[in-house]
């Protein structure tokens, strides 16, 4: 087969990629600590870290120049990319619990109104009757029943012909097809697991969707700082939770996603509150690049109890 060529970016080796970045005026310091870097961390990943260290093309515009504003030194880069690293790890391990606790809430509230009633769309929610999302989220449970090696589910094939009841069935979904589960849900069962989190239903539902994303950041190593999400949640009205309210936070920021999880993790009393705070205080010392790339406000220890440990 034949493949057609267009323009593309010519090769650089390790010491090519060096020479780019000192000629467009950053401060490699030791060359040959510069190339191993650059041999651990592939040149592009780096990039999204030295973004804010590029110049403005215009005063008050945000688009960049090619060119590093003066003092721009790969050693902050590279202790961006690591505070990043070790954000990514803990959120990771921060949304483990949070996870854990929905899915126990979804599929006792739902066996309530059914043992098998993520099988069943006239026992879900009207969300579940329209279009294809069901169909296409009941063909992915589905598959996950068939390749699952859990000894539950292979009692259940023994004794009941597969038919996992609701509340076995969720340990087999990941973050997305529980909140593709939620969503289906009636809207009494939603609020009903909403509530036990300070929430409604469509909140909650916002919450999980925007929460989803950040975990698949974080599970395919993807950026968390200075990034800008694409959900912003539905929040309860002003007033309600008072911790919420003082976050003062942009709540497409990886700060105000961040602190929707502090928030369901002390509401559900799950996990260590105290895992997040310990990462943002450890964010490095750059004088050019503070603390509110993440959309943290420079006193977030002080702003909320949600970040206080």
């Amino acid at each position: 087969m034949a493949y057609l060529h267009g323009a593309v970016k010519k090769y650089q080796t390790y010491d090519q990629q060096v020479d780019m970045l000192v000629a467009r005026g950053m401060d490699v310091g030791d060359r040959n600590a510069a190339v191993a870097t650059l041999r651990r961390v592939n040149y592009y990943r780096l990039s999204g870290y030295w973004y804010p260290f590029r110049k403005l093309v215009a005063q008050g515009q945000q688009e960049r120049q090619d060119d590093f504003f003066p003092g721009a030194r790969l050693s902050d880069v590279v202790a961006l990319y690591d505070f990043d690293a070790r954000l990514r790890a803990v959120t990771f391990a921060a949304l483990a619990p949070v996870e854990l606790s929905i899915r126990a809430l979804l599929g006792h509230e739902l066996g309530r109104v059914d043992p098998c009633a993520h099988l069943e769309p006239s026992k879900l929610g009207p969300t579940a009757r329209s279009g294809d999302r069901y169909t296409r989220w009941l063909e992915g449970y589905k598959i996950e029943v068939g390749r699952s090696r859990e000894d539950f589910v292979a009692h259940h094939h023994q004794k009941y012909e597969g038919r996992l009841p609701v509340w076995a069935a969720v340990e087999l979904l990941d973050w997305g097809g529980l909140t593709y589960l939620y969503g289906f849900a009636p809207r009494d069962v939603q609020d009903r697991v909403a509530n036990v989190c300070g929430l409604n239903g469509p909140q909650l539902t916002s919450w999980l969707k925007a929460l989803n994303l950040i975990r698949n950041t974080c599970a395919h190593h993807g950026r968390l700082f200075n990034r800008v999400h694409t959900i912003s949640p539905k929040l309860p009205r002003y007033g309600r939770h008072s911790d919420l309210d003082a976050a003062a936070t942009e709540w497409s920021r990886t700060f105000g996603q961040l602190t929707l999880l502090q928030f369901l993790a002390d509401r559900l009393q799950v996990g260590r509150k105290s895992l997040l705070p310990a990462v943002l205080k450890s964010f490095p010392s750059i004088q050019a690049i503070p603390i509110i790339h993440i959309g943290a406000p420079s006193d977030w220890q002080s702003k909320s109890s949600l970040w206080s440990a």
